[in-house]
């Protein structure tokens, strides 16, 4: 793979330095791009550049990545319209350590050129202000560092000397690199290129004979212009506890038609015959080219074993032929996941212990029907169903015997209308 045509292919390329091209095409080289832990965990605008490194990673090249326990202290003002606040010391180190361990998912960390991650905190830790204010802040002008968009657009809004700072810092960074590790490259979103430009300006006055190069990757946005990587609940990130498996995977399911060739050859490691065809199948059938990409990347992101009980937990919802039996088969995890997709409820298990009449389930203890009236129509109707199976009697009592894994019932009220009870011992 050529890493730059790869780029290209996969139209991920925004710019490049001059020379770069011929640069790489000359044996292994190293590259890195700069992670900031200002976010509990990684989140799904991340996953760009992780894709960039990884299609570098599989171009025979090395990648760094390189967390910013130091620049996080700081602060990136690159699009952004006010200054951020600032995240204590023990958060961002907490976040730091999370977000290093994620990293292991998505890169190889062994073979000849395997992933390093480095921590730029290591570089500043002993350095004194003075030194700092002599050895980097006297590299690049004031004239020079306002001429960056990154300061440009924020002269109106303000600007802090802090955050001023950061595009020195985010130099400095490449230069160490440079001379400690040999590494060429930096290379970012295209928003960054301004700060990455700045380091290759650190590297050509600073070291002598020294050549630094800069690639920067097309920010991702949706069809609708809205940006990517966020949903009406917010961020997509790529832990678990914070978006479930089943709404990552449902991110991708529900995602606009359009943005569906964007996404493949962004996200997808399938060869480019298997995109390409695929690409062919979504003017087709949209959803099952999105299914199938929803699977590849739920299944890099959280696992077989998250991606098996995610597809369970989707026949669940939306095969109205799922049965009594099928719901049985999951598992707690499972229906907890269930649990956080649908409306949920709680009672307690001393109100199951003498028999619970469906009536009241429905209206006392869960108000699911506003009213007795509503849910003796509904039964008769056979609109509702108690784990799946029918409920056809008005006077059916519900007990312990009921329980799916010793705490949850589930209610249909209707094709559309579901619901999970737990119980509480």
């Amino acid at each position: 793979m050529d890493f730059l045509s790869e780029m290209k292919w996969r139209n991920m390329l925004h710019d490049q330095t001059p020379g770069v091209e011929e640069h790489l095409n000359d044996g292994m080289k190293i590259a890195y791009i700069g992670f900031d832990p200002t976010a509990p965990s990684l989140q799904l605008g991340n996953f760009v550049q992780i894709m960039v490194l990884k299609f570098f990673q599989m171009a025979g090249h090395q990648p760094i990545i390189l967390m910013g326990g130091a620049t996080g202290r700081i602060g990136d003002p690159s699009g952004k319209s006010e200054e951020r606040k600032l995240k204590s010391y023990e958060e961002l180190d907490s976040n730091l350590s999370f977000q290093m361990k994620q990293f292991e998912k998505f890169l190889d960390f062994e073979g000849p050129n395997k992933a390093i991650i480095v921590n730029n905190l290591d570089f500043y830790k002993d350095m004194d202000v003075l030194s700092f204010l002599r050895n980097v802040g006297k590299t690049l002008t004031v004239n020079y560092m306002m001429s960056k968009d990154s300061v440009k657009n924020r002269l109106e809004t303000g600007l802090s000397f802090t955050e001023f700072s950061y595009q020195l810092l985010q130099a400095y960074d490449f230069q160490c690199l440079y001379n400690e590790m040999n590494c060429t490259l930096q290379m970012g979103g295209s928003d960054q290129w301004g700060n990455i430009t700045s380091g290759t300006e650190f590297i050509r006055r600073n070291v002598e004979n020294g050549k630094a190069f800069a690639v920067t990757s097309k920010l991702l946005t949706k069809a609708d212009g809205k940006k990517f990587g966020k949903s009406e609940g917010g961020n997509i990130w790529l832990d678990a506890n914070l978006t479930s498996p089943y709404k990552f995977y449902q991110f991708w399911i529900n995602g606009d038609d359009r943005d569906i060739s964007t996404y493949l050859r962004t996200f997808s490691l399938k060869s480019h015959d298997e995109i390409v065809k695929l690409e062919e199948l979504a003017l087709s059938d949209a959803r099952q080219v999105k299914q199938i990409l929803a699977e590849e990347l739920t299944e890099r992101v959280h696992g077989k074993d998250d991606l098996a009980s995610v597809q369970k937990v989707s026949q669940l919802l939306f095969n109205p032929k799922s049965s009594n039996e099928y719901l049985k088969s999951l598992n707690e995890e499972e229906l907890e996941m269930v649990a956080g997709e649908i409306p949920s409820f709680e009672i307690n298990m001393a109100d199951l212990s003498n028999g619970l009449n469906i009536i009241e389930l429905l209206t006392e203890q869960t108000h699911i029907l506003q009213s007795k009236g509503e849910a003796r129509r509904s039964i008769k109707g056979n609109a509702v169903s108690l784990n799946k199976v029918k409920i056809q009697d008005v006077e059916h009592i519900i007990n312990e015997n009921d329980l799916l894994k010793a705490r949850y019932l589930m209610i249909d009220n209707g094709k559309k209308n579901k619901y999970l009870i737990r119980i509480k011992k």
